[in-house]
């Protein structure tokens, strides 16, 4: 059995049903109308390209026969960028025709980046329109960091509101402009086999990633956007974070292939910002920094604006290289609600699945409720951080972020409720099991381990199980618990670890069932 994620006039994705993390149980053929549709698949998405607009469809899988029905949109008219003037020969300057293209597209169309290197400076994004990079094309980004404009930080309004049009790391800042950017646009799909290459690695963003007055552009960034979806394309070699979107929702990322060496500076996968309803279904990310990090601005923008990242589902995502596979944070002021992580598998991360914040990220910060269920972990040095003492910021290293002194619980302290663990195998680990670390004034409240097994590999090499100040390395160790008021640990094993399996600093109440 399967079901219909997304259709757009020329592509799907479809996702199995079953239990399995990411990977299905026996490899498939896809078939369309009842023929063939290329290789042999292995994971639990697939999907279908070069269809044609307003048809009906069945598709199939030879995995147990079951068929399905599906029609896709229609469109309106398309623009092909050759047609245009464009080269597409990954030298000449193509940002014009590509950006008549979208700009002259109609309502409900379609622009066509057919096979090619459209080499290109930055451009933006219209509503109600499809961008279809097909296979074997590219939109590659201009190196000339004279070529990306600088974005305020915010447009202040004579009646005394403003609007927030750059941010770095959570705070309003101003911003090279990113490759591909959308402000307050609604239906938009980027679909295809082709990709968004930022070319960052042939250029000079890399080589001086800190202390800019203005700081590097993202690959893609969507500014208080509605109803925008992408769908199998690759995103790679951004200049920093990949895929941001901010004050956005209804959300859908399918099937993609998020790819940065893992030396290029905060070069996240994608990090959803104050969002709504965000779904991030079959995709790859091997990244520089975090592979999806869940963000909600730091303290200004979190009391200013009280917007949580709300309703984010993560499912039957791989996770390969990266400093953490799934984080909450670090600028996490706004919160997070009705977040649930199920069905991925992680290989050789530094962190599996990260919590991070510290004193000074304030009363908004609430976070309650979370959800990682059903996860395979392979090579994650630490599987499972909570650490509440994080060292970012330009105060992070002062005794107000690292001191274990009992701070007054006011508006600056962050609150962490419930966490629950389950179904999680992690082998392979290097450093430890699990780091839990609260603030001392405000523990976490609950952390819940069912079903969870770690197991060490015989080669492992001291690691510090968290960015923080006054860590030591740990090498083959149990579960660290720090400041957490109620842990629950049911059917969780260990094998292999030196020492306690259960290294309890102060934790209000312990249960090993």
């Amino acid at each position: 059995m399967f079901k219909l994620l997304f259709a757009s006039s020329t592509t799907a994705c479809f996702e199995l049903e079953n239990t399995n993390p990411y990977y299905a149980p026996q490899k498939y053929c896809v078939t369309l109308n009842g023929q063939a549709q290329g290789e042999e698949k292995d994971s639990n998405v697939f999907s279908l390209f070069n269809l044609t607009p307003d048809t009906e469809y069945t598709v199939g899988t030879t995995a147990d026969g079951f068929t399905l029905k599906f029609r896709t949109d229609k469109e309106s008219g398309c623009v092909n960028v050759k047609d245009l003037g464009a080269k597409g020969d990954g030298v000449t300057d193509d940002t014009y025709y590509i950006q008549m293209a979208i700009d002259s597209c109609p309502r409900g169309g379609r622009v066509i980046i057919p096979e090619g290197s459209f080499y290109t400076r930055p451009i933006v994004l219209a509503s109600d329109i499809t961008i279809e990079i097909q296979k074997g094309g590219e939109i590659l980004g201009d190196i000339v960091e004279e070529h990306y404009p600088y974005v305020p930080a915010k447009i202040e309004h004579d009646d005394g509101t403003e609007e927030i049009m750059a941010t770095w790391e959570g705070n309003p800042y101003p911003c090279h402009q990113s490759f591909v950017s959308a402000y307050k646009k609604e239906n938009i799909r980027i679909v295809g086999e082709g990709a968004i290459n930022g070319n960052a690695d042939k250029s000079t963003w890399w080589a001086t990633p800190k202390g800019r007055a203005v700081a590097r552009p993202r690959l893609v960034t969507l500014n208080k956007c509605k109803n925008v979806v992408f769908h199998g394309v690759t995103c790679k070699n951004s200049a920093a974070w990949n895929l941001h979107p901010f004050f956005s929702e209804d959300l859908g990322f399918y099937d993609l292939r998020v790819q940065n060496p893992y030396t290029g500076p905060n070069t996240d996968g994608l990090d959803p910002e104050s969002c709504n309803r965000v779904e991030i279904v079959g995709c790859i990310f091997s990244v520089g920094d975090d592979c999806v990090a869940i963000k909600a601005g730091k303290l200004y923008l979190g009391a200013k604006y009280k917007t949580p990242a709300n309703n984010h589902t993560i499912r039957n995502d791989l996770f390969q290289n990266g400093h953490g596979a799934i984080v909450l944070g670090s600028e996490i002021s706004g919160g997070v609600k009705n977040l649930t992580v199920c069905q991925c598998v992680f290989k050789h991360t530094d962190r599996g699945l990260r919590i991070k914040s510290r004193r000074g990220r304030g009363k908004d910060s609430i976070i309650d409720g979370v959800v990682f269920e059903n996860i395979k972990m392979i090579n994650v040095i630490t599987p499972l951080v909570i650490n509440m003492y994080y060292f970012c910021d330009p105060d992070g290293h002062t005794e107000y972020v690292w001191s274990r002194e009992k701070h007054p619980v006011g508006d600056d302290t962050p609150y962490l409720g419930k966490f629950a663990f389950k179904d999680i195998e992690c082998t392979e680990c290097e450093c430890m099991c699990a780091y839990f670390d609260g603030l001392v004034e405000q523990p976490v409240k609950e952390v819940v381990l069912e079903n969870v097994s770690f197991s060490f590999k015989e080669d492992a090499k001291p690691f510090k199980p968290a960015m923080l100040e006054n860590v030591r390395e740990f090498c083959k160790e149990g579960l660290y618990i720090d400041n957490v008021e109620k842990v629950t640990l049911k059917n969780v094993t260990f094998e292999g670890v030196q020492g306690e399996n259960i290294i309890n600093k102060n934790c209000g109440k312990l249960t090993v069932i």
